[in-house]
């Protein structure tokens, strides 16, 4: 999810050139107020946005001007600032320089992405003991201008990996809301999918699936090297393995070590994150094979983690799969909810 959008901040108020006049007072002297700030442009992380599609049709943004000094020591009002919310997880680059400004992460931050001018100064500032009645005053500064690139880093609970063809598509389909395409040839996923999975009436996560890896992925062969980075906010990474391959010549252990070694290769943080195993398409086995082939599987990949044995086309083990990842989840967001709690905490803070 992307978007190109101007944010242009307000100009400073002009400064007055004014002087008192009042009666019975002959040599009043100067009374010009300062002009008013410019008004900024800040962006502000929103948890209840979920997509930059309004930046997409809205991409000039301007803040109000400065309003200029008058008389009577009266100062301009500033100009006010506008507030565009983003999803968090949004990252904002210069267009131009590619420097990057923000990195939203927290829900509530707030970030400046162009800056007001400053007020010019009134002829109150330049009264001297030789010059008693100054005509100077100064315009207002210019507000920033800047062209900048909003990139949503994908902001889902569960990531799903795997080869080309192992049946990702089809599970997310099967336990949320999305829909993506589905075919029996490699690589039909090119874009991130998400999907929303209800757990009972109350509970809920979000699922990412990605293109399918290849071997050379972490060096930018296929297409899920360009979204791993997509994974890298998630709480737990499911590896798809497709443990019933049509094509008898094709190593599943090989594949599913290839997808752990380019994990590794691209990120040691998205490696080291909690990863489960799902064994797909175990309707296609024989029932009197199937426990021999699993156990097999598992010695040669020399898996210790959890395992899930299901079917994305029958549903066979989805629930227990999706029950699993929930109260995983819920766990998480306990855990990091207490710990906001201790920060904000002054009793835990250090002295």
């Amino acid at each position: 999810d992307e978007a190109k959008i101007e944010v242009i901040a307000g100009n400073g108020g002009a400064g007055s050139a004014s002087m008192r006049r009042e009666k019975f007072i002959e040599f009043g002297g100067p009374d010009g107020g300062d002009g008013g700030r410019g008004g900024s442009v800040y962006a502000i992380a929103d948890r209840n946005i979920n997509t930059l599609i309004d930046y997409r049709y809205s991409k000039t943004h301007t803040a109000k001007n400065g309003e200029p000094g008058r008389g009577a020591d009266c100062y301009g009002r500033a100009g006010d600032d506008i507030e565009l919310r983003m999803p968090v997880g949004t990252i904002i680059a210069d267009l131009e320089t590619n420097e990057l400004i923000a990195d939203l992460t927290k829900h509530g931050e707030r970030i400046c992405l162009a800056q007001g001018g400053v007020g010019g100064w009134g002829n109150i500032h330049f009264k001297s003991s030789t010059n008693r009645a100054p005509r100077q005053k100064t315009n207002g500064k210019p507000g920033e201008r800047r062209k900048l690139k909003l990139e949503l880093k994908v902001l889902a609970d569960v990531g799903l990996l795997g080869m080309p063809n192992a049946g990702k598509s089809t599970l997310i389909t099967a336990v949320s809301n999305a829909r993506p395409k589905i075919a029996d040839y490699p690589f039909t996923t090119l874009h991130p999918n998400l999907g929303v999975v209800r757990v009972g009436n109350e509970r809920s996560f979000v699922i990412a699936d990605i293109p399918g890896l290849i071997e050379g992925a972490a060096e930018g062969a296929g297409l899920g090297h360009r979204f791993l980075r997509h994974l890298q906010r998630t709480g737990v990474l499911l590896h798809l393995v497709d443990i019933a391959p049509f094509d008898e010549n094709v190593d599943v252990v090989a594949d599913a070590k290839a997808i752990v070694n380019e994990l590794r290769k691209y990120d040691e943080a998205l490696y080291q994150k909690p990863r489960w195993l799902v064994l797909n398409k175990v309707d296609m086995l024989q029932p009197e094979e199937r426990e021999r082939i699993i156990a097999d599987f598992l010695k040669r990949f020399k898996w210790k983690g959890p395992v899930f044995e299901v079917s994305a086309l029958t549903g066979e083990g989805c629930d227990r799969l999706c029950y699993g990842i929930q109260d995983y989840l819920d766990g998480l967001r306990k855990d990091r909810d207490l710990e906001e709690e201790r920060a904000e905490d002054p009793r835990f803070l250090d002295e």
